[in-house]
Parts: C-alpha cells; structure tokens; sequence
C-alpha cells in the first residue's frame, strides 16, 4: 500500500463539516480531515492483516510525516499490536515520533503502540527514563502515559513491581511541577494503580499529596474512594 492509497482510503471516509469541530476541539494547528476514530480504526485493522511488519513501519513513517491528524493516528494504529516481530523497526519509529508530540490525542495514540513495544521487552524502560527529565513537556508525561501498563497487574511478579516502584519513583519527581498535563499524568497514572493497588496509592498520596495540585490529587484518589 503506498502512502496515496492510504490517504484516499482514509478521505473517503471524511464526515462533511467534522473537520471544523476537530480542529476547535483539539487546537493544534494541523490539518484534521473529520473521520471519525472507529472509521480510522476500521482501516488500519485491515492494513495490519494486510501488510508485513517491515511495510507497516514505512507506511506509519508516511503517515505520520503528512502531520494530518488522522493519518498520524493511523500511523499510531498501524504498530498498537501485542505482537510484532521482529520489533525493533517499529520501536525506533514509535521514540522518533515523541520529540513532536504537541496535543493529547495524537501523544496517547502513539504511546498506546509504545505501550504494546515496552510490555513485550521491559529492558526498554531503561530508555523512558531520560525521557522524565527532558525540556519537553510531552515527553515528560509521554513518560508516565507510555508505562501504564504496569499499573494494572492484579498479581504482579517482583520484575513488575520493581517497575511499577521505579515509574512510581518517576511520579514523584513531577509532583512540584504544577503543568497541568503533568500533574494530570500523575494523577491518571495513579488512578490506574488504585484499581488494583489502593494501598500503595495512598501511601503515595500521603508522602507527596500535599504537593500536587488539588485536582490532580482528587483524581488520583477517586477509585480510592469508591473502593
């Protein structure tokens, strides 16, 4: 499939009228052509049958290089797969693409296939973690998003807590910064966690709480307080 194609299949999937609403609502300056997310879905379901690992990562490369927004979430799509082998290609593909993050929409996108890259070779966090300190807001909470996997274990292994500690370790060295994408990264970190976790989330809470903005601190606590 050439990168034409691709953009075709997905412009016959525009909604008159829908772009407007998406550009207002997401505030990026990019183009947003108005398909709605389960037509993108659709697409780029039929692509990963259709096409080997070595001709997704070049077509999610184009994808995200046009900076439509779509197609950059169709690049993001083209790699979220458990498994992908060999993987290398696509992880490479997946880092290059976090120096450019500059909304929500498209950054969690692409960390979700980030996601599936970590799960499959957790040695990979050891590079997430110079992402904690960078000048870039978005990658600094590209950080926390991309990891979350490791909030939902119910019976974690020990390699699996030693992970979840160390991010943890990572949530707490953000809590002074009061950027709300940050404090928001924390916070939905941490709610994750207490789904599964409540106690460790509270013992956070209580050493770094008092720190984070009130509303990051609410939103960390709300499945705390359902529980």
């Amino acid at each position: 499939m050439t990168l034409e194609e691709a953009l075709d299949a997905l412009s016959a999937r525009i909604e008159p009228g829908r772009a407007d609403g998406m550009a207002k609502y997401h505030k990026s300056k990019r183009e947003y052509l108005g398909i709605a997310n389960p037509d993108v879905n659709e697409l780029t379901k039929n692509w990963r049958s259709d096409l080997d690992v070595n001709s997704r990562v070049r077509l999610a490369k184009e994808l995200w290089h046009t900076d439509i927004f779509e197609a950059r979430l169709a690049a993001s799509k083209l790699l979220t797969q458990a498994r992908i082998r060999p993987d290398d290609a696509a992880w490479e593909l997946i880092k290059s693409w976090v120096p450019s993050f500059d909304s929500w929409a498209i950054a969690d996108h692409a960390c979700m296939a980030g996601q599936k890259r970590l799960v499959a070779d957790p040695i990979r966090l050891d590079e997430i973690e110079a992402w904690t300190t960078s000048d870039h807001m978005w990658t600094r909470r590209a950080a926390l998003v991309i990891t979350l996997p490791w909030t939902k274990q119910n019976n974690p292994k020990q390699a699996e807590l030693d992970a979840r500690e160390r991010i943890l370790g990572w949530a707490a060295s953000y809590v002074d910064d009061h950027t709300w994408f940050i404090q928001k990264s924390i916070s939905w970190w941490l709610r994750e966690l207490g789904k599964h976790d409540a106690a460790r989330v509270s013992i956070f809470l209580d050493q770094y709480g008092d720190t984070m903005k009130p509303f990051a601190r609410k939103d960390a606590a709300r499945k705390l307080l359902r529980a």
